[in-house]
């Protein structure tokens, strides 16, 4: 992608430098006055000249050309000569560094700069946009352009550089950069593109647990995801397997670190530390026999086998004192709550092909069962659930309300909004159950989950129907002008796809 920083010369450039780092404010320069000509000029005769690019033209060849610098910066064994004039106008840290006499390099004509290695691959680039406001960058070079954009203080490149990894989550993943993303942006405070990337590893845990650099994941990082209840995965089992393969990446790096008792003694602790947080209750009685076979499990066996037995207590629903204690523990409820799981036993999928095709106003319904519990001793009862999705708008007819004043005529209306519609079929149950909408989409060619929606809701006789309304923003999906929306999959991206899915709220 390419920036220009002509555009966006104005607001970002004029703000007022603070003075917290050295005590070297900015001059406020007063407005420079009209000449005399202006005042004797007729105004209809008068007209604007901007030749602004020209002037970028020659600040520009000032570095092209190595013109009157005044200073030479080392980087990485390079030089780089440059001119203080525009390092303190583009940094407020070249600012300090440069013109605070109480710092060293004031007074000096050379400067080292220490960088990290990717910093230092991109520095030409960092400083030739500080001329000429222009830069190529793409989802390898974004990241130490925005560390070198955060440590020099430059706002613009930052507001740049975060813009654009928000709109390229997708291309961070397939490049294997996403995490990579997620832990700089979470240390250094960038909490859009954070929440970004946050989101779709949440969404798609399964899909960025197969990314090469999904065992790069900080431990405190890895448990924060593992901790949520809005991470959509197949099943429990699913999320078994994801920290399994973080796990063996991890006791690669211990053994190569330390030697062998050292290194078994730090994973121990790890598989300890990790594995606490899957949700053992959450698995079938089957699932969890599937698991005793498994590597981990025969090298851990008293840890495991305390958790699968904490988990069958729960599906023979028995409160005995071991779910007793755990439900006592500040987060231990999450091991009784259940994850947005994709498998077919809590979710359905309704697929529209063609969506373009599909006629305003139109409906597609899907009717599927669900069990009532997660408790093997409740697993043949089963709810059933009606779903009208109207992705084009909702138009009401004309219809007459019988009040007891008499009839009340209700003209027809329309809405502008993609809603979905849920129903409970029996009525008499009373359900208590977490509902979660996955809206799919295709970007950079990678099918994903694009967005999320969950509802926590009780169905009753009074209560029968769940009406969502904005599932996604409706001129999103259906603006035309814009071309495919991002919200359509398939080969010809005109595919509409949904997973509703219904677990029940836990009971404790």
């Amino acid at each position: 992608m390419f920036f220009n920083r002509a555009q966006n010369l104005g607001s970002n450039d004029r703000h007022e430098r603070s003075d917290s780092m050295g005590n070297v404010p900015r001059t406020n320069i007063p407005r420079a006055e009209e000449s005399e000509g202006h005042k004797l000029c007729d105004k209809e005769h008068e007209q604007q000249i901007d030749n602004s690019n020209t002037v970028l033209e020659k600040i520009a060849s000032l570095y092209a050309e190595r013109l009157l610098s005044d200073i030479t910066l080392e980087v990485g064994g390079k030089h780089f000569a440059a001119h203080r004039l525009i390092l303190c106008a583009s940094s407020d840290v070249f600012q300090v560094m440069l013109m605070n006499p109480n710092w060293s390099e004031s007074q000096e004509t050379q400067i080292s700069l220490q960088e990290d290695p990717a910093c230092v691959l991109v520095f030409p680039d960092f400083l030739k946009y500080l001329y000429t406001g222009k830069l190529h960058i793409n989802h390898f070079l974004v990241l130490p352009l925005v560390t070198l954009a955060d440590k020099y203080n430059v706002k613009d490149l930052v507001h740049l550089c975060v813009d654009y990894m928000c709109r390229h989550v997708v291309s961070a993943t397939r490049h294997n950069q996403l995490v990579l993303w997620l832990q700089y942006t979470l240390n250094c405070n960038h909490s859009l593109v954070y929440k970004a990337c946050a989101s779709f590893i949440a969404w798609n845990f399964e899909l960025v647990s197969d990314m090469e650099d999904f065992g790069t994941l900080e431990t405190d990082v890895l448990i924060s995801f593992l901790q949520k209840s809005d991470l959509v995965i197949s099943d429990e089992v699913a999320v078994f397997q994801c920290v399994a393969k973080w796990l063996t990446i991890q006791e690669n790096k211990l053994l190569s670190i330390h030697g062998e008792a050292e290194a078994q003694y730090h994973f121990t602790s790890l598989v300890a530390e990790v594995m606490s947080h899957v949700r053992f209750p959450m698995m079938s009685p089957r699932q969890l026999a599937s698991l005793l076979i498994h590597s981990l499990t025969s090298r851990f066996k008293d840890f495991f086998i305390e958790r699968m037995a904490l988990a069958m207590a729960f599906h023979n629903n028995q409160n005995d004192h071991r779910v007793l204690a755990v439900l006592q523990d500040k987060n231990g409820h999450l091991l009784f709550t259940p994850r947005l799981y994709t498998t077919e036993q809590w979710s359905a999928s309704l697929i529209i092909e063609n969506y373009p095709s599909l006629a305003t106003y139109g409906v597609r319904t899907l009717v599927f069962n669900t069990p009532i519990s997660f408790q093997d001793s409740h697993s043949d009862h089963f709810f059933e659930w009606t779903v009208d999705i109207y992705p084009k708008g909702v138009w009401f007819k004309k219809f007459y309300l019988i009040v007891w004043q008499g009839t009340l005529e209700i003209p027809e209306s329309v809405s502008k909004t993609v809603r979905l519609s849920l129903t409970q079929k029996d009525p008499e149950d009373i359900a208590r159950v977490s509902v979660g909408i996955l809206i799919c989409g295709k970007q950079d060619g990678l099918e994903h989950v694009r967005r999320v929606v969950q509802k926590n809701f009780v169905f009753s006789e009074e209560e029968r129907m769940l009406n969502i309304n904005d599932l996604v923003p409706y001129e999103d999906l259906n603006d035309l002008r814009v071309g495919r929306s991002a919200y359509l999959t398939g080969p010809n991206s005109d595919c509409l796809k949904l997973h509703v899915v219904i677990t029940p709220l836990p009971t404790f």
